[in-house]
């Protein structure tokens, strides 16, 4: 074992704020893309989308909507938080507006006095999932903004840029003042740079919601996106980044980039964890934010959604479901069930280990108490002393001597390990690379049946 570390490094091993570590125990959330377009009859095409408004905005009309069925459908999957989009790219508002008439107020549901935005959070309160709101100001069909900019030149453009730039402001201090604390502020595509084209969000952010995850702009992001929308991360996955941004720097390449999002940086000096998003209708070439019609046989099969928590999850990212209400304002049957089936799933395979324990040390030996079958371990770090582990590898004791079974880098706050089935008596898991003291504070075994 090569764990030894200099005097006093212990002290510069990178840690994530307090509110950063909700975002790993939460492990699963949900986001709910709601907009005019899920009610005009047609697929969504989001380079029309982005430019064509929709003139007639009385199309949304869900009758039945009911943000308390969303919600127990995204915690019956294991989710622990979920987002709604209060605002895509249409530019449209699911919530009383004060400062953007283009909102519910201008609709006849409910006689212009909805706001999804209250119901959402009021659901999530009710049912113990951590609200957030998801703020998309990088286009407007409406007011004309493409990649936050507003389109055409000279005063009249500069005029719009601005009125925009303040606009976005208060709609995030509504946002952020109305609805009691958030889990997380959501800008989708970011909030760009507020000393160029972008709106200056962090500090009315920092000001009415001060341990919310903020995510993001030029300057800061309390996750990053892991690379894909395919719900999975690559492995390694560490949560340190070289800078407090998700945006590429001056000096990389795109693929340098790509491959800093996916994998982050071991050596990174700053906490900059991996998310790993993915919408639930993603089968059959199909990849579906919102609802459309003709997608109910696109969600994705059950040992699909499986194998992406284990290589988000199991990686240690965290999963975010692209979840789909539909113009009468409930989620689907069909996804309803599949997402039961996922939660259902979740607890078979990984609700009670065959033994677990826990150690700060560098080697941990897992007594099974006889011999019998096991094809997966958990390990888990205490991240609130960083990710000190860098090499690991895993041994079963097998007819009294010891086999190994598996071996990796990055451990974070979830590493899920599977590996053929072995009859074992015990499981050794000896860390052979580390930048300070593991501080392992779950070491369990499993055995999954119908696992190959």
């Amino acid at each position: 074992m090569t764990c030894g570390f200099a005097q006093g490094q212990q002290d510069v091993v990178i840690v994530p704020k307090p509110h950063q570590l909700k975002w790993h125990e939460a492990e699963m959330g949900a986001v709910f893309h709601y907009d005019l377009h899920v009610f005009d009859g047609v697929r969504y095409g989001q380079g029309n989308n982005r430019i064509i408004p929709i003139e007639d905005y009385n199309i949304f009309n869900p009758t039945q909507l009911d943000t308390d069925q969303w919600v127990l459908a995204a915690k019956a999957a294991g989710c622990k938080f979920a987002v709604l989009t209060a605002t895509h790219e249409t530019g449209f508002g699911l919530w009383q507006s004060d400062v953007n008439p283009y909102c519910l107020k201008a609709v006849k549901w409910r006689d212009g006095k909805g706001d999804i935005v209250r119901d959402f959070v009021n659901s999530c309160r009710k049912h113990g999932l951590q609200p957030g709101i998801y703020i998309g100001i990088r286009w407007n069909s409406l007011f004309g903004i493409h990649n936050f900019k507003a389109e055409g030149s000279g005063e009249f453009a500069r005029n719009r840029q601005m009125w925009y730039k303040r606009l976005c402001e208060k709609m995030v201090t509504e946002l952020c003042t109305r609805y009691g604390d958030l889990y997380l502020i959501w800008f989708d595509g970011g909030a760009d740079d507020p000393k160029g084209d972008g709106p200056d969000v962090e500090p009315i952010v920092n000001k009415y919601q001060p341990n919310c995850l903020f995510y993001h702009n030029v300057d800061r992001a309390d996750f990053r996106w892991g690379g894909s929308e395919t719900g999975t991360v690559g492995y390694p996955c560490w949560s340190t980044f070289p800078y407090p941004y998700s945006h590429s720097n001056a000096t990389e390449s795109k693929k340098e980039h790509h491959t800093l999002l996916v994998h982050g940086d071991r050596n990174g000096k700053y906490w900059v964890p991996a998310m790993a998003d993915v919408p639930l209708r993603g089968i059959n070439g199909r990849h579906e934010w919102f609802w459309e019609p003709g997608d109910e046989n696109n969600i994705f099969p059950l040992e699909e959604l499986m194998d992406k928590y284990e290589k988000s999850v199991g990686r240690n990212a965290t999963l975010m479901m692209g979840l789909t209400p539909d113009p009468n304002g409930l989620i689907p049957e069909g996804d309803v069930k599949r997402l039961k089936e996922m939660g259902d799933e979740i607890k078979r395979r990984f609700a009670t280990p065959v033994a677990r324990m826990a150690g700060e040390k560098k080697r941990l030996v897992l007594e099974l108490g006889k011999k019998q079958s096991v094809n997966y371990c958990i390990i888990q770090e205490n991240i609130r002393k960083g990710e000190r582990i860098r090499k690991y590898n895993v041994e079963a004791k097998v007819g009294g001597k010891w086999k190994k079974v598996c071996s990796g880098e990055s451990v974070g706050h979830k590493r899920i390990e599977k590996f053929d089935a072995v009859e074992a008596t015990a499981l050794r898991l000896t860390v052979n690379e580390c930048i300070a003291t593991p501080d392992i504070i779950n070491f369990s075994a499993y055995y999954v049946a119908g696992q190959k």
